[in-house]
């Protein structure tokens, strides 16, 4: 049933285009039609994807999952970069681990119920949030006085993106032959598209999604004067869940079917990879048309810290259940407040 809504859904990227580009019907209706629109976008990404990734190896089909896995949330980030919305641009993707860690994370516990979880890769996964989270502190504590966009702040970025990049690297590699050694001997083929298929799938999606994204951050800041809400807000709270949404369904679906422990990791590893890849990347690639310094505000980084602190205390035996799950999403709600109430940074 969902895979039929995804589907249909598609319809609507090249009605969120065409409003835009042929009728004049306001920021609002624009940047609404163009969020939900992102949605099967990125499933048929992630889809793509999947199914390349079963042609190619662990090794290419991991590294296309982190390419093209995040692609909606990369090219988001990009575009504000080149519209001058670092704000937009940071609450982002602060907003995308917060989201993973508790909301994502809390309703696919609670959908899936008492169950033992992979300890070792979700406390991986944990430890990379938190190195990142350590990481970013160098840029981000003197942006607290002064100029948060200033240039010597960016610079201060890059070493930071560069490490993180490495511990991408070097993790997601090792991870990779553990996965293939527990693997080792079954067969897991997907045996639905063909690679040529798949590759022209993932392009079609990636292109599509990108000029989705340009309506969404083209419309993002009248929609939030129009909503009553702070630019802040809607990056870190409402554009994070887009970005996300497929992958969200997707692990929440995974646990009601009983596969808790692979919604969890689902869950932590999307956080972990949106950390120590996709803030970096968007650091460094930023460069070629802004360079964006990874100055995240206090609350951004007290978001941060809670959500890893509570999720690390709620499964540091393993351990899944509903109560838990429901403590994870109660965090978020808590969190959606704290970023309400922050305003935006310049007010």
């Amino acid at each position: 049933m969902l895979r039929r809504v995804l589907l249909a859904g598609l319809a609507l990227a090249p009605v969120s285009i065409a409003l835009h580009w042929l009728a004049s019907v306001g920021a609002v209706t624009e940047f609404v039609v163009s969020a939900i629109a992102l949605v099967p976008l990125a499933w048929l990404i992630g889809e793509a994807t999947e199914h390349a990734a079963d042609h190619t190896g662990p090794g290419i089909g991991g590294f296309l999952n982190a390419t093209f896995g995040n692609a909606p949330e990369l090219i988001i980030a990009l575009l504000a970069v080149d519209r001058g919305l670092a704000e937009v641009v940071r609450g982002s993707l602060s907003g995308s681990v917060v989201g993973n860690l508790l909301l994502v994370l809390g309703f696919s516990l609670a959908a899936g119920g008492a169950g033992e979880l992979d300890r070792v890769s979700t406390l991986l996964s944990l430890a990379l949030v938190a190195v990142a989270l350590a990481l970013f502190l160098v840029p981000a504590v003197p942006g607290w006085e002064g100029d948060p966009n200033r240039h010597s702040l960016a610079v201060a970025s890059l070493p930071v993106a560069v490490a993180l990049l490495v511990v991408y690297v070097v993790v997601t590699w090792k991870a990779l032959r553990r996965h293939h050694e527990l693997h080792t001997g079954e067969d897991d083929a997907l045996l639905g598209w063909s690679l040529p298929v798949a590759l022209g799938a993932l392009a079609v999606a990636t292109v599509a999604t990108a000029l989705v994204a340009e309506v969404l951050v083209g419309s993002l800041e009248d929609f939030a004067h129009s909503a009553g809400l702070t630019d802040f807000f809607v990056a870190a709270v409402i554009v994070a869940i887009v970005g996300n949404a497929a992958e969200h369904g997707g692990a929440v679906v995974v646990a009601r079917r009983g596969k808790i422990k692979l919604a969890a990791e689902i869950a932590t590893s999307s956080a972990a990879q949106v950390a120590v890849f996709l803030v970096p990347a968007v650091a460094i690639l930023s460069w070629a048309i802004e360079p964006l310094a990874l100055s995240f505000r206090p609350v951004e980084l007290a978001a941060l810290a809670g959500s890893l602190v509570l999720a690390a205390a709620l499964l540091r035996d393993g351990r899944s259940t509903r109560a838990r799950g429901l403590v994870l999403v109660a965090g978020y709600v808590a969190v959606v407040v704290a970023f309400l109430l922050a305003g935006d940074r310049f007010d």
